[in-house]
């Protein structure tokens, strides 16, 4: 063995050490800068939060002056209204209308109204007279003037705005509907306008006609001009039909104010929900109608827009430059970029003083292979040690269910353990005759190593195992008045090997490893590394297929392949079955079975299963075929990829389509978690079938407790249907059950005309197998191939 560490050792590993702290001086700086950052990034979401308070603030207000508005509106128009009622009234009792005595109504009404351009009072026939007619007054430069409208107008564009959607339900007579036009351009007055209208009602409540006042607007870009937060701040109301009317009808720059006012009208803000939600602390003010926010970008220039529902149905909103929102954060970044320059600077000077200290310190220490826990030689030492082609055994010790003690007790009963353990550990080899040459290794964890100088035969090195398992199971320790009896498992290895072979000193640890975990494995209490075990060449091929799969992913040699799926009844291909696939450098497909246990070893089968998602659905997005993906629990059970599975399906004619098999032989053990996305996935649009059926243990749990839609028959059972009665009589069980809760069965392995045709005559729906088609590439080759017209 080595003896202890030479000076040119020491001086590298020295040199080692040193580095290694001017990287933690670096990670410090770093730190701090980061914390800085962190301070910064506080101090500027309070400011921001600030920010958007005063323009919440801001907006409420306005929102609800425009709401107030709306109700004036809505007032003045239920006023004209009573006067209609009035007049319809009157004309009942006495039988004579007084149509002159109505436009003066009319106009005095208007008059008092400041808040309304024009208004009239529309009879529908036999409402007031046997023929429609109607007053409507306007506002002039200097009186109102009023005009009688009579019948005809019923099939005018500007009435029929002015009547409710036919669809609205009919409210209560107590209450006055109101009805809020678009934008529309009203000829009359020679301007746009929006209107709002209320029914007029007899004594039997039958509408006989309405009444209507309008809005013009040039007054409604003034009301909602009123807004100021930041210079380039603009405003602006959307009516029901997306058309705008917004203050920037009054900017100076035309061209940029045409392109702005575009691009609102193309987020079609009224039609649908927003992208981001403001905080709730934002909203709560004003739960009618919530606060939303959405990002517009014009040009170079981006822009955050607020806007809610009024109360008229329409859409109120803001936008700020996002440049003068961020414009108050900039002196507080450039005071937070000084003060930090001035930390790192004294942080640097404070760095090599540490520095300076840590390498005096450095040149007293005797040794840097010591276990701070134990006090025992650590790993480092081990590999030290076995420096050379000297005989050597190595034993590692590992404490069964050691989590468990940590989980339980706590962190500090397992460093007792620990410590306990090492020290009887050390203490049983100074006491056991030949031993006294064996030195002990605390290894990371809760793992211990003997080292011997030699390489016995297999009968000595059981002797050895035996003598630690007997010390192990004699051995106590107890912890705050409790015993905790320990139990290990041991994994040996040697230079010499038990088949005559050498093993290089180096190689000790990982093959004592190896053995280790092949007895944890095959529940021994030991074992002894030997290379008929073949875990070595299992190890390293479980590696080269690592490296494969890798590269294949990153190269996109991951592919479907897809089995033709016929309809029995039909006889025609109408799906899919998506399979992966590998394929080498030169094209040459691998099975699945030669590298998907790899894969959920080195955790890539999410990546494999999302490489098979992502590019079967862009396979078939414009195709009219169904098809269907294999699911394994594992998949299902997995939040994120199952989450970024029903993104994927927001398409309903996609979603439509497809199929989810899941996997029977496995064991389901959570079903509430995967009947959650079975639900999830169905109310999509997709279908759910159960695969590999009459497989498993709980076939029939599966259907009873999962919301299947098919069941795909193992072809253990379809393959022998044309010479096995038991096989048929199974199977047709399967296919009568399935009929009796309203499924549909698929057939798999159908190899030949003998199989096909008694899975027909079983009733089966749909077939797959080599009769069929094979897996293949393209899809659509596989579907002209198997065509069978004469199956229908």
């Amino acid at each position: 063995m080595a003896g202890l560490i030479e000076p040119a050792a020491m001086t590298r590993r020295k040199s080692s050490i040193m580095l290694i702290l001017l990287l933690l001086v670096g990670l410090f700086i770093a730190g701090m800068w980061l914390m800085s950052s962190l301070n910064l990034t506080f101090a500027q979401r309070a400011m921001s939060e600030q920010r958007q308070q005063q323009i919440a603030d801001t907006f409420h207000s306005n929102l609800e002056r425009i709401n107030a508005h709306h109700f004036l509106m809505e007032q003045n128009t239920g006023a004209l209204a009573r006067i209609g009622d009035l007049f319809a009234r009157q004309k009942s009792l006495s039988g004579r209308d007084n149509i002159a005595e109505l436009e003066h109504s009319v106009s005095t009404t208007l008059r008092d109204l400041h808040d309304v351009h024009g208004g009239g009072i529309l009879f529908q026939a036999g409402g007031y007279r046997t023929a429609a007619i109607g007053v409507y007054g306007y506002r002039g430069n200097t009186a109102i003037h009023t005009t009688r409208r009579e019948t005809g107008f019923q099939n005018r564009d500007w009435y029929l705005r002015l009547q409710p959607p036919a669809q609205a339900p009919l409210p209560e007579q107590s209450a006055k509907p109101y009805h809020w036009t678009a934008a529309y351009y009203k000829p009359q007055i020679d301007n746009v306008v929006i209107s709002v209208s209320t029914p007029i009602h007899d004594r039997r409540g039958k509408v006989i006609g309405l009444a209507a006042t309008d809005w013009q607007a040039d007054e409604v870009i003034r009301l909602v001009s009123r807004v100021r937060i930041t210079p380039g701040t603009f405003s602006f109301l959307l009516d029901r039909e997306n058309r705008n009317l917004s203050s920037l009808a009054e900017a100076a720059d035309v061209q940029h104010a045409q392109l702005l006012m575009e691009a609102i009208t193309r987020l079609q803000l009224p039609r649908q929900p927003a992208t981001q939600p403001v905080p709730e602390n934002l909203t709560s003010r004003y739960p009618v109608s919530p606060m939303q926010s959405q990002v517009l970008q014009v040009g170079e220039a981006e822009y955050v827009l607020f806007h809610a529902p009024t109360e008229a149905g329409m859409t109120f909103g803001i936008g700020i430059p996002q440049a003068e929102i961020d414009a108050v954060l900039a002196p507080m970044r450039a005071s937070n970029f000084r003060i930090v320059a001035i930390i790192v600077s004294i942080l640097l000077l404070l760095s090599g003083l540490i520095l300076y200290l840590v390498a005096s310190t450095l040149k007293q220490l005797n040794s840097l292979y010591t276990d701070a826990l134990t006090g025992l030689p650590n790993r480092e030492r081990l590999l030290l040690d076995l420096q050379g082609d000297q005989p050597a055994t190595l034993i590692l010790l590992n404490i069964d269910a050691f989590k468990e003690v940590n989980d339980f007790y706590g962190n500090q009963c397992g460093d007792h353990v620990i410590r306990e353990l090492a020290a009887r550990l050390q203490q049983h080899v100074l006491d056991t005759p030949c031993w006294h040459t064996v030195r002990v290794y605390h290894m990371p964890g809760d793992e211990m190593a003997l080292l011997f100088p030699d390489s016995p035969g297999r009968s000595e090195l059981e002797q050895r195992l035996n003598n630690l398992q007997s010390f192990i199971k004699s051995l106590t320790i107890c912890w705050q008045g409790e015993q905790i009896p320990l139990q290990a498992t041991l994994g040996l290895a040697a230079t010499v090997q038990p088949d005559g072979s050498p093993l290089a000193s180096e190689q000790l640890p990982p093959s004592a490893n190896i053995a280790l975990k092949l007895a944890r494995l095959n529940k021994l209490n030991y074992l002894i590394h030997d290379p008929a075990h073949r875990m070595r060449e299992t190890y390293e091929q479980n590696l080269i297929w690592a490296s494969r799969l890798r590269t294949a992913l990153d190269e996109k040699r991951i592919v479907p392949w897809f089995q033709p799926i016929m309809n029995l009844r039909t006889g025609h291909i109408d799906k899919f079955e998506c399979l992966v696939r590998m394929l080498e450098v030169d094209g040459t497909p691998i099975s699945p079975a030669s590298f998907l246990p790899i894969a959920r070893k080195i955790r890539l089968y999410r990546q494999i299963t999302l490489c098979m998602v992502d590019q079967c659905f862009t396979h078939f997005a414009y195709s009219d075929m169904q098809f269907s993906l294999n699911l394994s629990c594992d998949d299902l059970l997995d939040t994120e990829l199952s989450d970024y599975i029903l993104q994927r399906l927001q398409d309903p004619s996609l979603a439509q389509r497809v199929i989810f098999e899941i996997l029977e032989s496995e064991g389901i053990d959570n079903y509430q978690a995967v009947r959650q996305f079975i639900d999830k996935a169905k109310a999509l649009g997709c279908r759910i079938a159960i695969d590999d059926f009459g497989t498993g243990y709980s076939n029939f749990e599966h259907l009873l407790r999962l919301n299947v839609d098919l069941i795909k028959i193992d072809g253990s059972l379809i393959r022998q249907l044309d010479s096995d009665p038991d096989a048929r009589t199974l199977t047709q069980g399967i296919v009568h059950f399935a009929q009796e809760l309203g499924m549909q069965t698929v057939a798999e392995f159908v190899h030949n005309d003998a199989v096909l045709q008694q899975v027909q005559l079983l009733g089966i729906d749909f077939a797959q197998g080599a009769r069929i088609g094979m897996p293949a590439p393209d899809p659509h080759c596989g579907a002209m191939f198997c065509e069978q017209p004469g199956l229908a």
